[in-house]
């Protein structure tokens, strides 16, 4: 029996990027060393990292007045790192609230600055994302904040909100390589690794050049987005062996056709599974049509006595970490670039099994 991962993350990894590490982790390229026995320094790791940034590069078809930067930091430390670097003196920033994460980077930058929540779907139970008709932006903002996938409650921008000149900044970890992005909308993007890229312990940083100033007095040299560009990510040293699976699986994108081919795959995958929720009156999806996240899907069943049974049987059944966040319970299946459409597939089969026998 075949197994699937379906976690928030850490995530699955392509098998193919997975058997690729097996096979050249013990000795990498003939050197007699495993990738992470590699110097930082040495020649053969400067490869590893220009070849990730090249790739990279191109897959989102980055501007050449942006810099990428590979932090050793998770995606949360950018909450600080944000308002740390972009403030530049001025003492307010505009934050949106589509759900959990978005609601810890608004508490994070209230640490730095006044924080304006110019628009917040709370009062929904972030159900569904505001029209930017409705956001209350501040031109004299010095940012404007946003999560684009909501991991938790499984919302998804699918669009670029506008915002004038003031630097559009963006958690992307959720989403990052699952569709094509225009980088030159933002002034930041940011994410984590462990969702689509690769291990944790890795975040990337996508910064327009004009952004990259001096950061406030006081700012760990590490948490510097000027000194880390400068430095080529190699202030410190980095986290070499995530860096090396993070190329491997950039490779493994283009290998596939690149990002509009996993756009379209990711696509049909939320279909199969959204639409087996619709016309199910046993489970339920309680996020806006239009705003559901294709990478993270929520659902509760009609009996939440029944989710340690739901979830022990689809253990049995090789469907592993189904259940949802501790902060808003139920299930969740996220469905990353690498999970098969056959891992989804399996996931409904399953779930109106399950209904049958119980509904």
């Amino acid at each position: 029996m075949r197994s699937f991962n379906f976690s928030a993350g850490p995530a699955t990894l392509p098998s193919e990027v997975i058997y690729q590490v097996q096979q050249e982790l013990p000795d990498w390229r003939g050197t007699g060393m495993s990738v992470m026995e590699l110097s930082h320094r040495s020649p053969e790791f400067g490869g590893i990292l220009s070849q990730a940034e090249v790739d990279l590069r191109e897959l989102l078809s980055i501007p050449d007045h942006y810099r990428i930067v590979f932090c050793q930091e998770g995606a949360s430390a950018h909450w600080d790192m944000v308002p740390l670097n972009l403030l530049q003196g001025n003492t307010r920033a505009d934050y949106i609230e589509t759900g959990y994460w978005s609601y810890r980077a608004i508490e994070e930058g209230r640490r730095y600055c006044n924080v304006n929540i110019a628009a917040s779907n709370r009062i929904d139970r972030y159900c569904a994302i505001p029209e930017q008709s409705e956001w209350r932006l501040d031109p004299k903002a010095a940012y404007v904040h946003y999560c684009s996938n909501e991991t938790i409650d499984g919302l998804e921008f699918f669009w670029i909100p506008d915002t004038g000149s003031v630097p559009l900044v963006v958690d992307m970890s959720s989403h990052f390589l699952s569709r094509p992005v225009d980088v030159s909308r933002f002034g930041l993007i940011y994410a984590g690794a462990q969702k689509n890229i690769g291990p944790a312990g890795l975040s990337i940083a996508i910064i327009r050049d004009d952004l990259l100033k001096q950061s406030a007095p006081g700012t760990p040299f590490l948490m510097d987005y000027h000194s880390q560009a400068h430095a080529h990510s190699m202030l410190n040293t980095p986290p070499t062996f995530t860096i090396w699976v993070a190329g491997l699986v950039f490779q493994w994108i283009k290998r596939q056709g690149g990002l509009a081919v996993m756009e379209q795959r990711n696509v049909d995958k939320a279909a199969l599974l959204y639409d087996f929720l619709d016309h199910s009156g046993f489970y339920r999806s309680q996020v806006k049509r239009e705003d559901r996240s294709r990478m993270n899907v929520p659902f509760h069943l009609r009996e939440p006595a029944l989710d340690e049974v739901f979830l022990k049987e689809a253990d049995q059944h090789g469907l592993h970490q189904l259940r949802g966040h501790r902060v808003v319970g139920g299930m969740r299946a996220s469905i990353y670039n690498a999970m098969p459409v056959e891992g989804v597939k399996a996931l409904v089969t399953f779930m109106a099994d399950f209904e049958r026998r119980y509904g």
